[in-house]
This record gives structure tokens, C-alpha cells and sequence, in this order.
């Protein structure tokens, strides 16, 4: 792709701080009420199962509108869009600090979802507007900051606010930075041309809303109602194959599909998409797994959680900025490679952690973890893009969020059930062993025995930690499957040739 010819902007670094503001608000929200779900689930009055909707309703919405934001920015306009998307965050973040019931959290955050969903893909559609072809490896650097660490950084912020506060403050938190932003891209974002005569493909839309919903509340509700025994869950299933088939169907065969089908013709931004649909399943379900394990299996308080979760941000802020300077130097697919091993190592030595387990051996091991999933986030965004053309390239941004967040939900439900269902599974499995025939058992029948409910209290309680342990460590084992196959995708993405984006200069830090 030719070199861009350098333009001016006014204000460049203005625009920076509010866009990056934005996508740290957005990314932020996708795992700040991880570490107070405990809490909420007590105000709400609501299951283990139910208040894990709060962070999959979010992202859900986010995934669903994500898709169109190629289409809605080039009909109304980006500056438009990014002010209203901007405002409805801010004002269903408060909304979401005041809800009352579950059924209100669930809508108030589906709506954060809905409003949310643009502010990556314009953000980053913005930075890659206002810097000039041998910048953008050093915007991306700085942009791609907001998005992976703000979802690493949520545990620990929300840990600390519901410490301090309550857990109302992980929304409340939103407001001043929302009016900021607002004011500065009100202010100082070049305005943009709007295409009044576009159509929008509403059939392509609704079906694809379909498909995604209908997975979706599947993943959701499967566990709670035995799953394929359920004829609510059989139904959603039929949904979601029946959405994802139709809109296949019609993004091939129809002249203008709200998502272009040649944009997947590009054999980077493809096989990047599915980079970053693994490395969304990783990212926020560790995340989201990691906070109840510190804090239920191994008696961690709230805010101690957050903080040993915060070296996992740290990592992959510093994994960013040597990153962005070796960009220029060592092949990014490289760079990839080894941010993809070091998270699937971290990942495998998390496969046999008890909660005896040291608080430096977390710390190391998760610091090591945001490393990888830095290491892997940068070069992505510039190498995935190497090759598209640039009328494609906002389209591109939102296909790349898209597939983060759907990765992200699929990652968080999936999990979630497995760590229910497989603690029930050991549970089982290992209450076979109790028995005055086990000799290792022996010694401790006469206390154990559940001769008494005393006794039968003590025992039940310690199996069933055992067995979430268990539980716990196979979902560990399950995400480190998961990154691994990354690697085979890295050999199907072409490296950029001299002059594309990024090449000339990827430092991390903004001259």
C-alpha cells in the first residue's frame, strides 16, 4: 500500500487524550464489576449464574452494534456518532449505579452495551485518521494501551472503589471522565462528512442480532436449565444456527450487505480476526475467573484481589511499549509468536495452583500473562491492517471489536458453566473416596464420617473445595488450549512492506 501523504491536524494530542479516554472507559466497563459481583449479587438478589449476566449482557450489545458502526459513522457522520455514543455511556453508567433489581441492571447494561459498542472501533478509526502512515504503529501502541489494559486494570479499580465505596461506584466512576471526553471531542474532532443516501441492511442486521442474541442466551442459560433437556435452550440454539446461516447467506448474495464481504478477502485482517477472537476468550474470562478464585478459594479481601491483579495490567502496558519500538525492527508476526507462547506458559502453570499458592507466584505469573497478551495486541493491529484498503478500514476496526467482544461473552459463559458444572462433577467423583475402606481416609474417619450434622457439614464443605479447585484448574487448562492454535494463524498473515502502516516508526510513546 503507497505512503499516505502526511496531513495537518489541529490538535492532534487533544484528540489522543479523548479517544483514548473513551476506550479505556469502554474497556474498562467490559471488567470493573468483576471483583464486586459478589456484592451486587446480594443487593440483587441473585445467583452465581444470574449475576454473571451483568457482564455478558454488556458485552453481548457491545458485540451486536459493534458491526454496524462502519455503516452508522459513514451515514451520520463520525463526529456525530462518537458524541452520541459518548453521552449514552456516561448517562447508562449512572443508570447502572442506581438500578435496584437484577432485571434492571440487566437492561440498564444492555443499553451500556449498545452505546459502548462504537467507542473502540471510532476511536481507533480516529487514530489512525489523524497521524500520518509512519506514525501509526506509535498510535496503535498508544491506543491498543486503553483497550487491553483497561479490562486488566477492572479488577483491581473495582476492587478498590467497592472497598472504599460500594459497588455502585464502578459505574459512578464513568461520569467525569464521560464529560470530559465529550467536551474535548465536541471541541477539537475535525467534523466528517455525512452520506445521507446510504441504505442500511436492516434484513443483514436483524438476522445477524439473531444469531448473536440467540447464542448467546443459550451460553447464558444453559446451565440453569439443564440444556438440551430445556425446550427454551433448543430454541435459542435454533435461533443462533438459523441467524449465523441467513446472514452468511445474504452477506454473500446480497449488492450491499452492512458488512462488505471483500473486506474478508484480505488474508490478514482475516486470520487477525481470529486472533482476536481468542485473545478476547483469554483476556476478560481469566479476568472474570480469576476475581471469584482470589476471593472465594482462596480468602482473598476485596481489595487485596484487585491489587494482585494489577501487575497483569502493568505487564502488558510495559509488553506494549517494547513492542511498539521493536515493531520497526523485528517482524511483528514474530513478536506475536512470542506474546502467544509466554500467555499459553502462564496459562499451563495456572493448570495446578491450589489457593496455597503464593501471592508472588500470582503476581509473576499474571504480570507474565499481560506481557503475552501485549506482545500480541500490537503488532495485530498493525500487520492486520498492513494490507487493507483504507475506504475498508473503519469496517475493519468494528470487525475487529466485534470479534474481541463476542470472544469475550462465548469466553466469560462458558467458563462460568464450566466451573458449575465440573465442581458438581468432582464433587461427585470425589465423594466416592469417602469410605472406612480408603485407608487414606482412615485416620479422619471417626472425626469426618457424617455420622453427625456437624461432621457432615465439615466434610461436604471440604469436598466441595476440592472440587472446585478441580473445576478451576480445567478451565485454566481449557484457556491455554485456546490460545495455542493463535500460533497457526500467524502463518497465514503476510508482513508490511516497507512504507505500509507502521513500518517506519512504532515507538509506544507519542513525540
Amino acid at each position: 500500500m503507497p505512503n499516505e501523504p502526511e496531513q495537518v491536524v489541529p490538535h492532534r494530542a487533544l484528540i489522543t487524550m479523548c479517544a483514548m479516554m473513551a476506550t479505556l472507559m469502554q474497556s474498562l466497563d467490559s471488567t470493573i464489576a468483576n471483583v464486586a459481583l459478589p456484592y451486587m449479587q446480594g443487593s440483587l438478589s441473585a445467583s452465581y449464574d444470574q449475576i454473571t449476566w451483568v457482564l455478558t449482557s454488556y458485552i453481548t450489545a457491545a458485540a451486536i452494534m459493534t458491526a454496524p458502526v462502519g455503516w452508522i459513522s459513514a451515514r451520520f457522520g463520525l463526529k456525530r456518532l462518537f458524541l452520541i455514543s459518548m453521552i449514552g455511556f456516561t448517562v447508562t453508567s449512572m443508570l447502572c449505579g442506581v438500578a435496584q433489581t437484577l432485571p434492571e441492571m440487566v437492561a440498564f447494561r444492555l443499553l451500556q452495551g449498545l452505546f459502548g459498542a462504537a467507542l473502540v472501533p471510532l476511536s481507533q478509526s480516529t487514530m489512525l485518521n489523524i497521524y500520518p502512515a509512519e506514525k501509526r504503529g506509535s498510535a496503535m501502541a498508544i491506543w491498543g494501551m486503553g483497550v487491553m489494559v483497561g479490562p486488566i486494570l477492572g479488577p483491581s479499580l473495582g476492587g478498590y472503589l467497592t472497598e472504599l465505596y460500594n459497588w455502585r461506584w464502578v459505574f459512578f466512576v464513568n461520569l467525569p471522565f464521560g464529560i470530559l471526553a465529550t467536551v474535548g471531542m465536541a471541541m477539537f474532532l475535525p467534523n466528517t462528512d455525512a452520506k445521507a443516501g446510504l441504505i442500511f441492511d436492516w434484513f443483514g442486521f436483524g438476522v445477524f442480532a439473531i444469531g448473536i442474541g440467540g447464542f448467546q442466551l443459550m451460553l447464558d442459560r444453559g446451565e440453569t436449565k439443564d440444556w438440551f433437556n430445556s425446550t427454551e435452550i433448543i430454541i435459542e440454539t435454533v435461533m443462533a444456527g438459523l441467524g449465523f446461516y441467513l446472514f452468511i447467506v445474504h452477506m454473500l448474495t446480497s449488492e450491499k450487505p452492512f458488512i462488505t464481504a471483500r473486506i474478508f478477502k484480505d488474508r490478514n485482517l482475516t486470520a487477525g480476526l481470529l486472533v482476536m477472537f481468542a485473545v478476547g476468550m483469554v483476556m476478560l474470562a481469566v479476568a472474570a475467573l480469576l476475581a471469584p478464585w482470589l476471593q472465594i478459594l482462596g480468602n482473598y479481601p476485596v481489595e487485596t484481589a484487585g491489587l494482585v491483579m494489577a501487575p497483569r495490567g502493568l505487564g502488558t502496558m510495559a509488553a506494549m511499549m517494547i513492542a511498539g519500538r521493536l515493531s520497526n525492527k523485528v517482524d511483528g508476526r514474530l513478536l506475536m509468536g512470542l506474546g502467544i507462547v509466554v500467555l499459553a506458559w502462564s496459562l499451563y502453570q495456572m493448570t495446578g495452583w491450589t489457593p496455597a499458592v503464593s501471592e508472588w507466584t500470582i503476581i509473576v505469573n499474571t504480570t507474565l500473562q499481560g506481557a503475552g497478551l501485549g506482545f500480541v495486541f500490537v503488532p495485530l493491529q498493525v500487520i492486520a491492517f498492513a494490507t487493507l484498503e483504507p475506504a475498508l478500514r473503519t469496517e475493519g476496526t468494528a470487525l475487529l471489536s466485534l470479534l474481541r467482544n463476542v470472544g469475550s461473552a462465548i469466553g466469560i459463559s462458558v467458563t462460568s458453566a464450566l466451573v458449575t458444572q465440573n465442581g458438581q462433577i468432582e464433587h461427585s467423583v470425589l465423594t466416592g473416596y469417602i469410605t472406612p475402606l480408603n485407608r487414606a481416609f482412615q485416620g479422619a474417619a471417626a472425626v469426618l464420617m457424617p455420622t453427625t450434622p456437624h461432621a457432615a457439614q465439615v466434610l461436604n464443605g471440604m469436598l466441595t473445595h476440592q472440587a472446585e479447585i478441580i473445576a478451576y484448574n480445567n478451565d485454566w487448562k481449557l484457556m491455554m488450549l485456546t490460545s495455542l492454535p493463535m500460533l497457526l494463524l500467524l502463518l497465514l498473515m503476510r508482513g508490511p512492506k516497507k512504507g505500509a502502516i507502521g513500518t517506519a516508526e512504532h515507538a509506544a510513546v507519542m513525540e
